[in-house]
């Protein structure tokens, strides 16, 4: 059962980026889903393993992106690629630890 729902969150967890990715292009989109990845796994922390497979690792596992962020990172250079990286792990840890704090 926790394999299915970690599969129905994925599904709707890609759709929601690919809808991101589609009003929002670019390293710009990346650091939105990330964000709000961030905050729904804070927020998801406490629940139980059910839902927490669903939403936490499921749709927020699959909404998040690390090796699109690492491309982004790299592809903007050294120095716009380091204050994207800065300025993502600010903001995801501190959507996490609001989402945290919320739950």
């Amino acid at each position: 059962m926790t394999t299915l729902l970690v599969l129905l969150g994925g599904a709707l967890g890609t759709t929601g980026r690919l809808l991101v990715d589609r009003r929002l292009p670019g390293p710009g989109s990346r650091l939105v889903v990330n964000v709000l990845g961030s905050l729904g796994l804070g927020l998801c922390a406490g629940l139980s393993s059910s839902p927490y497979a669903l939403l936490g690792t499921g749709v927020c596992g699959a909404f998040t992106t690390y090796s699109a962020f690492a491309l982004d990172a790299v592809e903007l250079g050294p120095r716009r690629g380091t204050g994207y990286v800065a300025l993502t792990v600010a903001l995801c840890l501190g959507a996490a630890a609001l989402g945290l704090a919320v739950s």
